[in-house]
């Protein structure tokens, strides 16, 4: 007797393959996954883009163009949450649907995991359900917040503790404070046994696109003017900025001094000034950091002096700019920005929650997001924490590997337990059958 034999009652056959899509405002981070193995994870522009000669490129064709300069981007994503599917598909629709794509699949026969941003308006789950059903029609859906996702990763791992065991069932982490700093926003969530303590989300408002922002109009007013060169200062951003562990004694070291007596260590700022060779898109295809030189001054004194102009290049110079933009995790109020610092929003978090939940909460603080590859963030983070903290209370602040997708591999060690999944997931036939009111209420914990 076939004991694998589904009868009419106990409902469709589940999906031989799950397509897990993190879907971030800077990048979209995709791959599939099965019961049986995890594939490889892709990181796909998440923007539709038009450079100064009208070409217009779409999600991955991004990384055809050789030219940066006044390109305009168009983001599905604001603020973090998805407000534009029409843009939206047509990036899924490149990336997933057309024949001639990496990630190709037939949605009818595949299931979709889809992280999103905690605490998202539900006129916009709501949207998201429809387009992913009705459109899509993809064969069974879970929509979930992404830093729930984390805790299927192997959270002890993170912190150099004996990696689990491959053979045995993939289960979420029992406890875990996850802090995702990412393009639009920082968000805290302590999460239990793999869900998320809804009370206890607390949300920065400070990410990678403001931090961009904020480079810009410093560079544009000590500089040159790169009011239209967004791409080019967020590579600025993220090849020279670093989070110092004394901002006083860093920024007295780039003070130049008052008018007319210049300090001495104004020129190299104790190692802190260096320069960002500026591409030319045409035998630079890429800038790059260096050492500043305070003899070498630029094009226009190499003008000045009769060497030709290719001899020189042009630069960037970077002091105090390298430090304070990402100051603005840890003190948002240097830009009037009316919210507390993320170690004290830390600490608000856990201010609602049960006390005797503190110890393991901040024994495993996980930072992930493309924010967290700043130098000095984690070692800052932690001692901040460690002066709010009971003394009593153990506190360890680590990231992963590769913290930018890290929730994707979440989602992928998920799809492998087969039986969780189905828990969690919704199929077509359900949707058609209960209706969206019903699919948000299961996806809402409820």
């Amino acid at each position: 007797m076939n004991t694998h034999r589904r009868t009419k009652s106990s409902g469709p056959v589940p999906p031989t393959r799950t397509l897990i899509v993190d879907n971030g405002a800077y990048n979209i981070k995709a791959g599939f996954s099965s019961s049986s193995s995890i594939g490889e994870c892709h990181v796909i522009p998440n923007c539709m883009a038009r450079d100064r000669d009208r070409k217009v490129y779409v999600g991955s064709e991004l990384r055809k163009c050789k030219d940066f300069g006044d390109i305009v981007f168009r983001r599905p994503i604001e603020k973090g949450y998805l407000v534009n599917w029409e843009s939206e598909k047509e990036i899924w629709e490149h990336e997933f649907f057309d024949d001639k794509a990496t990630l190709h699949c037939d949605p009818q026969e595949t299931g979709l995991i889809l992280a999103e941003a905690p605490n998202a308006l539900p006129a916009l789950q709501t949207n998201c359900d429809q387009v992913i059903f009705e459109e899509f029609q993809f064969a069974r859906y879970y929509r979930c917040i992404g830093p729930s996702l984390n805790a299927y990763n192997d959270v002890q791992a993170i912190f150099k503790a004996p990696a689990r065991d491959p053979t045995g069932p993939i289960l979420p982490a029992e406890i875990l404070l996850l802090i995702d700093s990412g393009y639009s926003h920082t968000t805290i969530t302590p999460i239990l046994k793999g869900n998320p303590l809804q009370a206890a989300i607390r949300r920065l408002d400070v990410g990678g696109k403001l931090m961009t922002n904020h480079l810009t109009r410093l560079m544009s007013l000590r500089q040159y003017d790169m009011r239209n060169e967004t791409h080019l200062i967020n590579e600025i951003k993220e090849t020279c900025c670093f989070i110092t562990r004394d901002f006083s004694r860093d920024l007295e070291r780039t003070w130049k001094g008052t008018v007319g007596d210049r300090r001495e260590e104004y020129a190299t700022s104790g190692g802190i000034a260096k320069d960002y060779v500026l591409p030319d898109y045409h035998n630079l295809k890429s800038g790059y950091m260096r050492d500043h030189d305070p003899h070498v001054a630029g094009k226009l004194r190499k003008l000045a002096t009769g060497k030709p102009a290719e001899a020189a290049d042009d630069v960037l110079t970077l002091r105090n700019e390298r430090f304070t933009v990402p100051e603005l995790l840890f003190n948002p109020m240097d830009i009037g920005l009316r919210q507390p610092g993320l170690a004290q929003l830390v600490m608000q978090s856990l201010s609602v929650l049960p006390i005797g939940l503190w110890p393991g909460l901040l024994a495993n603080v996980v930072v992930v997001g493309g924010n967290a590859n700043i130098d000095g963030f984690i070692h800052r983070l932690q001692a901040e924490i460690m002066q709010l903290a009971p003394d009593e209370c153990l506190v360890r602040v680590a990231r992963p590997p590769d913290p930018i997708v890290s929730t994707w591999q979440g989602g992928a060690s998920l799809a492998k337990n087969e039986g969780l999944l189905s828990k969690f997931s919704v199929t077509k036939q359900e949707y058609d059958e209960y209706g969206g009111a019903w699919v948000a209420r299961k996806f809402g914990g409820r």
